[in-house]
């Protein structure tokens, strides 16, 4: 336990929940990033499991040091005053978008499984959402770590008994597409990336709410092989189900349907819990940098205004901004991460 109470657990379970949403537990993140290049996909999650142990670590070591309470001070810190202002703005643009994905992943749900309006499982989401958010960052915190240990329990378990019923064909390819992932090394750099980024307005007041490097340290060894692991496993029972799940919004539920009726309600139900604890760590973000210096009432304004605009943004469709907005936020992504790694190299 450090000295401000954040345990070694808080730290992984936030840095999880932070990173694992829509994209992840549906599958639609891995399918993008890894599925569709067979075998060295799998290569391509042990390089993302290293990057986030190493460079979530690091992030949340310069959020202690710099007691930061956004993104803005960590940006401002590592790139300087002329790279600075437009990557804070991207950062805060893409933490809006990567909100809307979360929302228009719980109408996908609500509509694959439940058979009810999108709208409807949007709106619930957002409602819960803005809810936490309003209680404040302690809030934050403890409802993701508290809600992380099911997640990874249902993942590990869906994921096991689809390999038991249709064992991963690992030479088996999602179909090509053209896009902006042509390789499966750059696939997983701009996974880490565009996650990192996203998690920023996160990890960083972590790494200032916890206080101590030893804990820092521990709590992003297992936050990243808790991703890792949960990444490879999705990987590993997708693989047993191509090519059918290449056109699905959601191939997880798709094999908890496989397995059984109870399956696909528990996974359904986790699934909801992921875009959450997501979504919750976006919205925070962009309120705390947005309206960092504004009153109480301000604030709840802003939270409240936030949520409706991305509401209204998720109608997209989340296949559409899974695919398009994840790679550009990597790209962006990685100017941040190189001068991360020039103050890490320079220390």
């Amino acid at each position: 336990m450090s000295k401000n109470g954040v345990s070694v657990f808080k730290v992984a379970a936030t840095y999880i929940g932070t990173v694992v949403g829509a994209g992840f537990g549906t599958g639609q993140e891995i399918f993008q990033f890894f599925s569709r290049f067979g075998l060295p996909g799998l290569a391509g999650i042990a390089v993302a499991t290293f990057l986030f142990v190493w460079l979530g670590y690091l992030i949340m070591e310069q959020g202690c040091k710099l007691r930061a309470s956004s993104h803005y001070e960590l940006i401002r810190h590592l790139c300087g005053p002329k790279i600075s202002p437009l990557l804070d703005l991207i950062i805060t643009f893409f933490l809006f978008g990567a909100l809307s994905v979360m929302f228009a992943g719980t109408g996908a749900l609500f509509a694959q499984q439940l058979q009810l309006p999108s709208i409807f499982g949007s709106a619930v989401m957002a409602f819960f959402t803005a809810l936490t958010v309003l209680a404040g960052f302690s809030g934050v915190i403890s409802s993701i770590s508290f809600m992380v240990p099911l997640l990874l329990a249902a993942v590990v378990a869906t994921c096991t008994f689809g390999m038991l019923q249709s064992p991963p064909d690992l030479l088996a390819a999602a179909p090509a597409k053209s896009g902006l992932l042509q390789s499966w090394l750059l696939a997983a750099v701009l996974y880490v990336s565009y996650n990192l980024i996203l998690s920023l307005a996160v990890l960083g007041p972590l790494g200032a709410e916890a206080g101590r490097q030893e804990t820092l340290k521990k709590g992003a060894l297992w936050g990243g092989l808790g991703l890792g692991i949960s990444a490879a496993l999705i990987f590993l029972a997708m693989a047993g189900y191509l090519p059918e799940i290449a056109g699905m919004e959601l191939p997880m539920v798709y094999i908890a349907v496989q397995i059984s009726f109870f399956f696909q309600l528990i996974y359904t139900l986790v699934l909801a819990v992921e875009v959450y604890t997501t979504a919750v760590g976006c919205l925070y973000g962009f309120v705390a940098r947005v309206a960092a210096k504004s009153s109480p009432r301000i604030k709840t304004l802003v939270i409240l205004g936030t949520t409706v605009a991305a509401f209204g943004a998720s109608r997209i469709g989340f296949a559409n901004l899974v695919s398009f907005l994840y790679p550009v936020t990597g790209l962006c992504g990685l100017v941040f991460l190189f001068c991360l790694l020039s103050a890490a190299m320079g220390s």
